[in-house]
């Protein structure tokens, strides 16, 4: 924090920030958290900070939180190895047990620790609560021969998302963060990719926007350059050529889906910069790559 801002200044930078506020009072924003964001204090504080101050001008933020790194960590603790296939954790029944209380019992309750530290009111939910998250076993097919068919275990495909009870702690003041799990007909657990249940939760809310923290810049082209904006098209095109891939893959796909099913903007943003959501949502500086349906 930059204590040598005159207050002058202080004043000029809200006034500045008064049309968003203005012009996003009242809507709801998914914010996928993840990457370094997650792990580095200071940007721990940073987002928790935005997230409180979001809430407090009137905007409804919902946080979705992922955890690869946790999950890992607590793997080789167990001695497992994780192992992934196109870009998705394989998912064994006792790798569900380590997903479920890493992600449920230690990220998330972190994650609400920092919120409610930074004076706000955060509930963790995992998608079993108020039947959140409808999930079935995932059918992987190899991205190049599409009749070969993977067993990626207890991984989850979203079959429908009842945000009820999201809108419930969301009127009532909440900032509620999920973490990606979800439950099938049998009340068995799925690990769920977390971008792809961000963009799915922020279309079921009719989000005004969904924002993915990240640790690059944004979408980069061939040549490492930030692709500030890109429209369905385009995407498809870098899909074609090989550009995006990897842990991309889900985030994009999951990206173009929301915007193309009336998320207004989708925004893939640098979680390594401090205070990244203020500046993404109450300025005009890109800070990322958006993405358009169209």
């Amino acid at each position: 924090m930059n204590h040598t801002i005159t207050p002058y200044a202080q004043a000029e930078i809200l006034a500045q920030a008064l049309p968003y506020i203005r012009k996003f009072h009242g809507k709801t924003m998914v914010i996928k958290y993840g990457g370094n964001a997650m792990t580095d204090p200071a940007l721990q504080a940073a987002f928790a900070e935005d997230v409180v101050l979001l809430k407090l001008v009137g905007i409804n933020p919902v946080v979705v939180h992922g955890g690869g790194p946790q999950i890992e960590t607590a793997l080789k603790r167990l001695g497992k190895k994780g192992e992934f296939i196109q870009g998705m954790r394989v998912t064994d029944s006792e790798t569900m047990e380590v997903v479920e209380w890493v992600l449920a019992g230690e990220v998330q309750q972190d994650i609400v620790g920092m919120i409610n530290h930074a004076g706000g009111k955060a509930v963790g939910l995992t998608g079993r609560d108020g039947g959140m998250i409808r999930a079935q076993k995932l059918k992987m097919h190899d991205t190049v021969d599409a009749s070969k068919e993977y067993d990626v275990g207890q991984v989850g495909d979203i079959i429908s998302i009842d945000p009820s009870v999201v809108k419930a702690l969301q009127d009532d003041a909440f900032i509620p963060v999920i973490s990606p799990i979800g439950f099938g007909e049998n009340n068995e657990s799925y690990n769920i990719n977390a971008d792809v249940v961000a963009a799915k939760l922020a279309t079921v809310l009719k989000c005004e926007k969904l924002i993915m923290l990240t640790n690059i810049s944004g979408v980069l082209n061939k040549a490492g350059k930030l692709v500030t904006d890109l429209t369905a098209r385009q995407i498809e095109k870098l899909f074609a050529d090989g550009t995006l891939s990897g842990g991309m893959l889900p985030k994009i796909a999951g990206a173009l889906d929301a915007a193309k099913s009336g998320v207004n903007s989708v925004h893939i943003v640098d979680g390594r910069v401090p205070h990244v959501l203020l500046l993404e949502i109450l300025t005009d500086q890109a800070f990322g790559t958006m993405i358009r349906s169209h």
